[in-house]
């Protein structure tokens, strides 16, 4: 890696850092006194140190006057502001060597805040929870960000570190163990990342190099990083880098990265796709690694394999489907759900074609939104009803079990887990967990009131927000109690409808695993629909050379008239609050068939 601190194989460290803009760079390394370091013409600064060690403490002094840490620092022991620590990375002793990783289709996720995750929010309490995941039928952990963020909690996206491992989480060898133990349980590990912007406190790049930073482009979080300027060969490398860093060092299964259409990139090879294909030419080369989006712009462009091969390119999170469902259920039209006037309508064209917007205009943005999924495998995208964002950033967190009928959480919930594209849960999804997931950070403060203030102001566009007093009762994401209400309670899986709900979770899982999952190895031939009243929906997936699976849905509370088939197959699974008799199915239904 050519950033950051490297222990020598012959014993010292030899330190990297990119400062073109500074005039006078020194270390401070220890208690030592500062070390005087040259740049070369590029703007770096290389020095070896004999008497560096792993665990030296270390920081560079910019122009005599602002001790900074290493932007590459791989741990930071004290917080975003202290000085960085000297890991070797060589010093961890894996034991899973025998682990191949997981065929993508195997693929069940489950979201999770180290933080919040459980009452101790750290990395080895996380490990004590992994049977619950491996026995529920969970085979993919996605961490939300680890990049180092200021203050003692958040979502990790507003990280200024991004090759250090949040401190507060546990040291770095507490993640590699943490990976193992996913390991030994046949779980995969991806790790949330974000390079579309650092976060506003503890990010010192500006001071000695702004050329991270561009001149052209801006995001809803300040300037956008500089793909495609003047110098911005090293910008590229640190981010591309950065993903090799964590597949590498750390044997992560995958990398989701955040936001990408908020990555601005003009150049011959968009960053994003130059990291998709280091990925698989680097790590990927000797077993399974993946790469999946978050993209608001819908662009089927970074998913579409190449010609003639049937691998998986990159996948995406499928909001389209996510906003579908929860309108249907909850009636909500506000904000982007104002895009999903017809949520069955949108729901048949993600289950059959992936996006519902492939280029047609979206009400809320005032632009057309998408491009044509054409060439692109239904697999690539992974299918959502509750993740960190679409409950975190309502005003109170609630999750969709406190925002429509059970019989209505149930159906939709079967028909993500059954269907071909892989399925993602929120963690406490699985067994209906009363506690909201709001919105935290802990800023310093200057920014807090700031945050705290800006927050409420997002909401008043929202009638039930109109007024002060309304946006006054949204909790303060400063407050330690709005963290508090965030972590799961896990004694209420102890209740006897939460243990229903986690069983019923499970043998839904298992019905994926055994009956799905051997489907998706084969090329798909056909995906159709039939509209089926206002709320009633069929849908056919057929394989070439194998079988047909068919999905009946009624989301609504009123009985449909007249199934769609006389001989649907064999039924895989139904919703055990309702049936399918005669000639009428049941309000909120769901149930899959496999017929030859």
């Amino acid at each position: 890696m050519p950033f950051g601190a490297e222990v020598l194989p012959e014993g010292g460290v030899r330190f990297a850092l990119w400062a073109p803009a500074a005039s006078r760079v020194e270390l401070c390394l220890d208690d030592g006194p500062p070390i005087p370091v040259e740049r070369d013409t590029e703007g770096w600064i290389r020095v070896e140190v004999p008497h560096g060690r792993a665990g030296s403490r270390y920081r560079y002094r910019i122009d005599g006057e602002r001790l900074v840490p290493d932007p590459a620092s791989r741990f930071q022991p004290d917080d975003v502001h202290g000085p960085s620590e000297v890991i070797d990375p060589e010093a961890f002793e894996w034991t899973d060597g025998g682990w191949r990783g997981r065929a993508w289709e195997e693929l069940v996720f489950y979201e999770l805040h180290v933080g919040t995750f459980t009452p101790e929010g750290t990395l080895d309490a996380a490990t004590a929870r992994l049977d619950h995941l491996a026995a529920l039928g969970i085979t993919a952990v996605e961490l939300m960000p680890l990049g180092d963020f200021p203050g003692r909690w958040g979502w990790g996206y507003d990280g200024v570190l991004p090759f250090a491992p949040e401190s507060r989480y546990g040291r770095p060898a507490a993640l590699k163990s943490f990976v193992q133990a996913c390991h030994a349980r046949g779980l995969a590990v991806f790790l949330d990342v974000v390079y579309n912007h650092f976060g506003p406190d503890g990010n010192y790049l500006g001071l000695y190099a702004p050329q991270f930073f561009s001149a052209r482009h801006s995001t809803p979080w300040g300037r956008a990083i500089n793909f495609d300027g003047d110098e911005s060969r090293w910008v590229r490398a640190f981010f591309r880098e950065n993903a090799l860093y964590w597949l590498d060092e750390f044997r992560l299964d995958g990398l989701r990265l955040d936001a990408v259409h908020a990555i601005h990139d003009e150049s011959a090879v968009h960053i994003v796709d130059e990291i998709i294909d280091a990925a698989h030419a680097g790590p990927g080369a000797a077993r399974p690694v993946h790469i999946v989006l978050e993209n608001d712009a819908n662009e089927a462009r970074f998913l579409r394999p190449p010609a003639g091969d049937r691998r998986l390119r990159a996948a995406q999170w499928n909001d389209d489907i996510h906003h579908a469902l929860h309108a249907q259920v909850t009636g909500e039209r506000d904000g982007y759900y104002v895009d999903y006037a017809d949520p069955v309508g949108a729901l048949a064209r993600c289950l059959t074609e992936g996006f519902a917007y492939q280029g047609e205009y979206s009400p809320y943005r005032g632009a057309p939104r998408g491009t044509p999924t054409t060439g692109v495998p239904l697999t690539a995208f992974v299918a959502f009803l509750q993740n960190h964002d679409q409950i975190g950033n309502r005003a109170f967190g609630e999750r969709l079990t406190a925002l429509a009928p059970e019989a209505a959480v149930e159906a939709v919930t079967a028909l993500v887990l059954l269907a071909p594209s892989p399925p993602l849960l929120f963690m406490g999804e699985e067994w209906a967990a009363p506690s909201p997931f709001l919105f935290f950070c802990d800023f310093g403060p200057d920014l807090a009131s700031a945050v705290t203030e800006g927050r409420r102001r997002e909401f008043a566009r929202f009638a039930r927000f109109q007024d002060a007093q309304s946006r006054a009762q949204i909790p303060d994401p400063q407050d330690v109690e709005t963290v508090r209400r965030s972590t799961l309670d896990w004694s209420a899986l102890g209740h006897p409808a939460h243990r229903r709900r986690a069983e019923w979770t499970r043998k839904l899982l298992q019905t994926r695993q055994r009956t799905i999952v051997p489907l998706l190895a084969r090329k798909l031939a056909r995906a159709s629909s039939v509209r089926l009243g206002a709320a009633g929906l069929a849908v056919e997936w057929a394989w070439a050379g194998g079988p047909t699976l068919r999905l009946l849905a009624n989301l609504g509370p009123a009985c449909l008239d007249a199934p769609p088939w006389s001989a649907p197959g064999r039924c895989l699974f139904a919703t055990q609050s309702a049936r399918a008799g005669g000639r009428e199915v049941d309000g909120w239904f769901t149930a899959y068939y496999l017929g030859e």
